[in-house]
């Protein structure tokens, strides 16, 4: 039988990154390598995978908040050579900042001080003038990651509105938001609020948003099944173990969905190369083959 091919095939890489275990490192982080970012798309090339996801948060500098600018950051002209690679390689690159509220899970906190101001009309300014900053760099074609994850402080109103401005905002400027897609239940009784908010938040989302629902234990095709079902375009999200990465990918080719993202939660940094090479070379083939 031939594989089936998945339209996308990607892998996710930090320019840095906002949750509790990176922001207990902030103090001592040291800026991503572009070298080793190099050799991460080169190895994406040669296993035919054509889309890479760059999270950006505070680890580049924007000239239209340098208020922004930490010790880590690295000049703009970093993220713009990196986006030429990945065309050169064939690989469509989409740009990732995370604009989920949490005091706990920080994915916010990139956003200091602006990140208090709580969806406000200043925070919506601020937001997009990051947002068209960073597409009048890496030009994206199609995407751009709007995060959205483990919103633990965000009503399931305030949530709902808040991807709909997003996915509005990029829809005028010609693109597409892409967001995690929570679980609904991920821990009972302890953390229930993401996953239910984002179910709630389905009602007003708009059907360009694609879904990337994500698992590191276990795949979730049922999930997948309802966001087809609602109408959505579905990329599953995972990591380095290739039965996990076979499940996602089967799941979302049995309800027509359309990508794996493969995710590496380490920065982009010499000691770093080898882990999210292998997990390339692995499980990138993976994505493809049915």
């Amino acid at each position: 039988m031939a594989a089936k091919l998945l339209p996308i095939r990607g892998f996710l890489i930090h320019i840095t990154h906002y949750d509790p275990v990176w922001y207990e490192r902030k103090g001592r982080e040291k800026p991503f390598d572009l070298k080793v970012a190099f050799d991460v798309v080169d190895a994406m090339s040669e296993v035919d995978m054509n889309l890479l996801v760059i999270d950006l948060e505070d680890g580049v500098k924007y000239k239209s908040h340098p208020e922004l600018k930490r010790h880590y950051s690295v000049p703009m002209s970093q993220l713009k050579r990196l986006v030429q690679r990945a065309r050169e390689r064939g690989i469509e690159p989409v740009p990732k900042l995370n604009f989920s509220q949490s005091a706990t899970q920080y994915h916010d906190a990139w956003l200091r001080p602006h990140n208090r101001r709580f969806d406000s009309e200043q925070y919506w300014k601020v937001a997009f003038e990051l947002v068209d900053e960073v597409i009048g760099v890496c030009a994206p074609e199609r995407f751009l990651h709007i995060g959205m994850d483990e919103d633990m402080d965000r009503s399931h109103r305030q949530y709902a509105d808040a991807v709909r401005t997003l996915a509005e905002g990029l829809e005028a400027r010609g693109l597409r938001a892409v967001m995690w897609k929570d679980i609904p239940i991920i821990c009972p009784g302890i953390w229930e609020a993401p996953g239910e908010k984002s179910r709630a938040a389905e009602k007003t989302t708009p059907k360009s948003v694609v879904q990337v629902p994500w698992g590191y234990r276990e795949a979730n095709p049922e999930l997948v099944r309802h966001l087809r079902r609602k109408g959505f375009e579905v990329w599953g999200a995972t990591g380095g173990n290739p039965e996990l990465v076979r499940q996602w990918r089967d799941a979302v080719l049995r309800y027509k969905g359309t990508g794996i993202l493969l995710t590496c939660w380490r920065p982009c940094r010499p000691g770093n190369r080898e882990t999210m090479l292998n997990l390339i070379r692995t499980c990138g083939p993976l994505c493809r083959e049915g």
